[in-house]
């Protein structure tokens, strides 16, 4: 969940930055004030932010949805962003200054996110970002990149597999489309809208389906054979037609769930050997996260366009981003410039 403890960072100049120092609804603990600038310490570098990135968990985070309470007396919330390195600490080549990058994992066991005029992560969480990608785009990856990656490829290869991708409009269901074609599998997509199969396909889906009544037998008859692999975005509501469409010994990496504890056809799984990946972006091995890193960047350099952006909010209104996120007017990412 991101939540943890670490040394308190060092502090420089007065920066602008949005905080929480006690959970609740976003317009009751969501403060933007003046508080000191972070300094980079020893591998880490500074990034000055450009765009920061609203996840659904920074918002279950502000909320206490899980009841993890407050791991920090004051939180920056928002873990992926976008901006210019503009300092290093100790042991980093000062090559990195200027550079344009994307950044994960600002507020992953760490107080201080992206929503503020700087931020400090490790050095190997800040990439590089392709000189043709927005800072908009850069501030959309991160944990939708990390958790499609992982999910798409924690059963491995998927080359020349058939990847069943549920939600495949949503901003990790499009990546891992994209992630899954790009790794040389065929992609089928279930989406709620003509609108979302457009997405999806755009992301590199070789067929897309809408989920209504039906689904299995149309999954059954463009793959036979039956799915090697499903990206699931919904482990309760899906789990019955997802053990319907899978082949023998196929496989799961589920993501997120409406249900704390949902049912599952346990003997349905157990006759067809299906194994079942759980995938929380924050705990991903350190070595995936690179690896998730470098695959989608290389997305963008052959072409993906990347995430639909929703709708753009100011530091100074990040209460209304977070509400706008808690009930979205339309599909599509929200990001917070700073």
């Amino acid at each position: 969940m991101g939540f943890g403890y670490t040394d308190e960072i060092e502090k420089g100049q007065a920066m602008k930055a949005a905080w929480y120092e006690k959970q609740g609804r976003a317009r009751e603990v969501l403060v933007v004030g003046q508080m000191d600038e972070p300094v980079p310490q020893a591998g880490e570098v500074r990034i000055r932010i450009v765009a920061s990135g609203i996840n659904p968990g920074d918002v279950k985070k502000r909320q206490d949805a899980y009841g993890y309470g407050m791991p920090f007396p004051r939180i920056i919330p928002h873990s992926d962003g976008a901006g210019i390195v503009d300092a290093v600490g100790e042991g980093v080549s000062r090559e990195w200054i200027g550079r344009r990058v994307w950044c994960y994992g600002a507020q992953t066991y760490r107080p201080f996110g992206t929503a503020a005029e700087y931020t400090v992560v490790p050095v190997r969480q800040a990439v590089p970002l392709p000189d043709h990608v927005p800072m908009e785009q850069g501030a959309c990856l991160g944990i939708p990149t990390i958790t499609a990656h992982r999910a798409v490829h924690v059963a491995g290869s998927v080359s020349g597999r058939t990847v069943l991708v549920q939600g495949g409009a949503g901003s990790v269901g499009a990546c891992a489309v994209q992630l899954a074609h790009q790794a040389g599998a065929r992609v089928i997509a279930t989406c709620r809208s003509e609108h979302d199969r457009e997405i999806a396909m755009l992301a590199g889906a070789d067929e897309t389906l809408l989920s209504d009544d039906g689904l299995v037998e149309r999954i059954r008859e463009i793959a036979p054979e039956g799915i090697h692999h499903i990206v699931e975005v919904g482990f309760d509501a899906n789990i019955e037609v997802d053990v319907e469409v899978l082949a023998q010994g196929g496989s799961i990496a589920t993501y997120a769930a409406n249900d704390f504890t949902p049912k599952i056809p346990f003997w349905l799984l157990v006759f067809s050997n299906i194994s079942i990946f759980f995938v929380g972006s924050d705990d991903v091995p350190a070595d995936a996260k690179v690896r998730a890193a470098e695959a989608v960047n290389q997305a963008f350099i052959a072409g993906w366009q990347g995430f639909e952006i929703a709708e753009r909010f100011s530091l100074d209104a990040i209460a209304q981003a977070h509400e706008f996120l808690e009930h979205p007017a339309k599909r599509g990412r929200v990001i917070v410039t700073v």
